[in-house]
């Protein structure tokens, strides 16, 4: 099979490394878009390192991609990217996140690359986020071939650390918002480049096949058969290659690398920073950065080349700990020191449990919780990119509507895990969700969010259940925070922060709880660190190779990141929010590439069944010859007994030069009712 032309490529790539295109043949026929980064002086096979994403390797993720893949290749192996079947300009039709398809294919990609004759048989994968998630699924199939992998903000439980639950709490803000984000991303064209001149036939199959995934999600509220499917949480004993789990205390997916660590008997290491959702060598805030692509490349030559880099001396866990700051919803780069653990859980952390009424507010009576709907404005995003406005501001508002206990704190106390904090509570209502806040407050009054955790009462004995609560019969909801790493300084307060409602984090039920908490009967447990010293970890300084020089296109309108409203007539509180995936870029292969997004949430302070969000997406990519344009639009609302969500997309096509008028290729409208269960 003749090898394609790798577009939107640099115009140079590091000494020694060549780029081509290939097709992965498929066993039912498919071929799968694949770029392959080479060592040109290798005088024998290589490993293989395998990146495997549904976000198009031709444009979107190209600038991402021109950053690791040819380090990879100039350091001796073939680095390989490629599309899911469905995406970019592969062929066929994708289904669904993470499904057996998806796995099924990734198999036979592994089997690919280990059979081609410039291969020595023994492939890596890597990959962030959805990448990270298909590298561990896969791992957890354990295909012959595949000797290691390294992680990257990924989960190993889908139904409560992914974008869809928490805590058995329906996630508002992204179970809407990335649904609607991949709805949009899915009805994206093939490149005409790639696919030839039928790619306006090939793009109206595939929009007549993409189908909103957001109602399949909430149509399974309880952790079922369907999430169990690519948990490798279910079974660590099934992975046999070795681990490298990577996170960042910026990142919701952080509590991954600790189970992993804890539980996967294979070779298994983690490392979490300060930091977002990327990859820790970007110098994206908040830093600082650190040389992950060596550390990876270390990874590999032990596991894939058999060369002692002394990969198993590291410390099971290396975690940094984040100095106490000012509340701020960008930091560039956070205080802090790194420390290692031989082990996880390590025996330097103890346990200091207190009982919720010997800390400031709490009481030997009932402390009743009754926050107004929008409490959670303040809670900042739930994938934190390193954009300006992503992380939580000042929490005095938050916690003004909110229950909270505090401890003084006459010495620093450095937290390192997961707090858990049990809340003996009783209910008027079937239905109640709460949600606890871990806040460091200043003598200045200030509250900076150190991390938090939510239950939804229902998943109180387990989240495959579904056992609302007695109205007025006394219950223990035990609340598991997020992990974390925060050093509290003397003087300051650590502050629980209780509340009944965290819109859009959470979705409320369709009755609003009064919930009475019993202090007297409540704890919390926390993980204290007890070492000082920096256990010796050191990382060496970040390097990339020189990423793909891209030009942005300015938006025809600038508006703000992030902004909060309240409507003080109708008690309606609204979010509005630029996901800051990228915008508008030209590459250097001349296309331009055009992306607007907003999303919105709305919810009034005394009426649950009034939350809805939306989210609009317009996406645009235009050479001389052709065009394509994609315009979507999701809803999502609910009542107290059905969710209600409403998606539609539009999309027109040019083929020939700007005189050519472009023609309407699919317009597609889907309304699903889901009724609530336990959500």
């Amino acid at each position: 099979m003749s090898p394609l032309t790798a577009i939107g490529e640099p115009d140079h790539l590091p000494p020694g490394v060549s780029v081509r295109d290939e097709w992965i043949p498929m066993p039912d026929g498919v071929r799968l878009h694949t770029r392959i980064w080479s060592p040109t002086a290798a005088s024998g096979p290589v490993p293989v390192l395998l990146e495997y994403l549904p976000y198009r390797l031709d444009d979107w993720t190209a600038p991402r991609d021109s950053e690791r893949h040819p380090w990879y290749a100039a350091h001796g192996y073939a680095s390989v990217r490629v599309d899911i079947r469905g995406t970019g300009s592969s062929d066929g039709f994708f289904d669904d996140e993470y499904s057996e398809q998806e796995l099924r294919d990734g198999e036979a990609v592994i089997a690919w690359l280990a059979a081609q004759e410039w291969s020595t048989g023994a492939v890596g994968m890597f990959g962030i986020s959805w990448g990270g998630f298909n590298a561990l699924q896969l791992a957890a199939r354990a295909p012959a071939a595949l000797k290691a992998i390294v992680t990257v903000c990924s989960t190993d439980d889908r139904y409560d650390n992914d974008v869809h639950y928490v805590g058995g709490a329906v996630l508002g803000i992204d179970m809407a918002a990335w649904g609607a984000t991949m709805f949009a991303f899915n009805s994206r064209p093939p490149r005409p480049e790639v696919v030839g001149p039928g790619w306006v036939s090939r793009w109206r199959a595939r929009l007549e096949s993409n189908r909103p995934m957001t109602p399949v999600w909430l149509s399974h509220q309880e952790r079922d058969d369907y999430w169990r499917h690519g948990s490798a949480a279910e079974d660590y004993a099934g992975i046999s290659a070795a681990v490298l789990a990577v996170g960042g205390w910026a990142d919701p997916y952080r509590d991954a690398v600790l189970r992993l660590v804890e539980h996967v008997d294979a070779p298994v290491k983690g490392i979490v920073g300060p930091w977002s959702h990327q990859y820790p060598d970007r110098g994206l805030a908040p830093g600082p950065s650190i040389g992950f692509l060596q550390e990876t490349l270390r990874w590999w030559d032990r596991w894939l080349r058999d060369v002692e880099t002394c990969v198993e001396d590291d410390p099971a866990l290396r975690a940094w700990i984040n100095e106490g700051e000012a509340p701020s919803t960008y930091y560039e780069s956070r205080r802090g020191r790194w420390v290692g653990a031989e082990a996880w859980p390590s025996s330097a952390t103890a346990s200091r449990v207190l009982g919720l009424d010997t800390m400031r507010g709490g009481s030997d009576g009932a402390v009743v919780v009754r926050s107004p709907q929008h409490t959670g404005a303040d809670a900042g995003r739930f994938f934190p990119f390193g954009n300006a406005t992503d992380l939580p501001p000042d929490q005095r508002a938050e916690d003004g509507r909110s229950v909270c206990f505090d401890l003084a704190l006459d010495d620093p106390l450095d937290v390192l895990g997961n707090v858990l904090v049990d809340l003996a509570v009783t209910s008027d209502q079937p239905r109640a969700t709460l949600t606890v806040r871990l806040c460091d407050v200043a003598p200045d009054g200030s509250s900076t969010l150190v991390t938090r955790g939510v239950l939804n009462a229902a998943k109180r004995n387990g989240t495959d259940r579904n056992d609302p609560l007695e109205p007025g019969v006394p219950a223990v909801l035990p609340v598991r925070l997020v992990a974390t790493g925060h050093r509290f300084a003397a003087g300051h307060r650590l502050r629980l922060a209780v509340s009944s409602s965290y819109w859009p984090w959470v979705w409320p039920h369709g009755t609003a709880a009064t919930v009475a908490i019993d202090p007297a009967a409540s704890s919390v447990s926390l993980p204290v660190w007890t070492r000082d010293s920096d256990d010796g970890v050191r990382f060496e300084a970040p390097v990339r190779s020189e990423p793909l020089a891209i030009d942005r296109v300015a938006p025809v309108e600038v508006l703000p990141q992030r902004t909060v409203t309240h409507d003080v007539e109708t008690g309606e509180w609204t979010l509005d929010v630029d996901p800051g995936y990228g915008g508008g870029r030209v590459y250097p292969d001349g296309l331009v590439f055009t992306e607007d997004a907003r999303e919105t949430y709305r919810i009034r302070s005394d009426d649950p069944t009034s939350a809805r969000a939306t989210s609009r997406w317009a996406i645009g990519l235009a050479q001389p010859d052709w065009a394509a344009r994609v315009e979507t639009a999701s809803e999502v609302t609910a009542s107290a007994e059905v969710f209600t969500v409403v998606n539609t997309v539009r999309a027109w096509a040019r083929e020939g030069g700007a005189d050519v008028p472009e023609v309407l290729v699919a317009e597609h409208t889907f309304v699903d009712d889901v009724p609530r269960t336990s959500a």
